[in-house]
């Protein structure tokens, strides 16, 4: 795991919670040295400063997705700073923690997200879920088994919390969902910002729509939530 932090004070308390969690860390102070890591070792999570000297975090996040596989990015953001954090979200950040913040709910934060990572690999974690066979819909075969996802025959790239959400909405096609209950139910979380679910509907609307500003797929229910929609095209709505 890696944690970027210019600030010495923060980037060691993080460290030590994160290691007494069970972790094993490495730190970095700016984007370049954060990159320079990453490529030696590949880390499992990184835990991302926006504001940083040499590259900011939104440059070292998008040269991390360029450099191979989604890793698993939380990034660090100052109170107020939600074109960042929107910003972050839409190159592939799985969630994001607000300064100041608790340690302890960045440790669970970080393992929510390992957690939902773990599935990549060939075996799925028992209790979170997602196992069980391929599912399919509107074009769409996914299979919680290997992580992988297609669309007409065409390999969709998904983060993990893109993958999790197109999950949910494959497995309750029809069905109306508020924003709390996605948060719920694909982040695991009961509390947070639930602008973190309408930017990765965002994101997944572009992935598999054909139109993404004319969502047919992916329906907004205005007043509740979205729908996933695969046999339903006229009845359509953008958020």
């Amino acid at each position: 795991m890696l944690v970027v932090d210019d600030d010495p004070t923060v980037s060691e308390v993080v460290t030590g919670y994160l290691r007494r969690a069970g972790h094993t860390v490495e730190s970095a102070a700016d984007g370049p040295a954060a990159l320079a890591r990453a490529a030696l070792s590949r880390p499992d999570l990184v835990v991302l400063d926006l504001m940083l000297p040499g590259l900011d975090g939104l440059e070292v996040c998008r040269r991390l997705r360029a450099a191979g596989g989604p890793v698993p990015v939380i990034m660090l953001t100052a109170r107020g700073d939600e074109d960042d954090r929107i910003a972050g979200l839409e190159l592939g950040a799985d969630d994001y923690v607000t300064k100041p913040f608790s340690p302890r709910e960045l440790v669970l934060r970080v393992a929510s997200v390992l957690r939902r990572a773990a599935a990549a690999g060939p075996a799925v974690a028992a209790g979170d879920g997602r196992g069980g066979g391929p599912l399919t819909g509107a074009g769409i075969t996914l299979d919680p088994a290997t992580h992988r996802a297609a669309q007409d025959g065409r390999e969709l790239a998904l983060t993990v919390r893109e993958f999790d959400l197109l999950a949910h909405f494959l497995r309750h096609p029809g069905q109306a969902h508020g924003r709390e209950e996605l948060m719920r139910e694909v982040w695991g979380w009961d509390f947070g910002d639930l602008s973190t679910v309408t930017v990765h509907v965002r994101r997944l609307r572009a992935k598999v729509e054909e139109d993404p500003g004319r969502p047919k797929l992916i329906q907004t229910v205005w007043g509740v939530g979205y729908r996933f929609a695969p046999g339903d095209p006229d009845e359509v709505a953008a958020a």
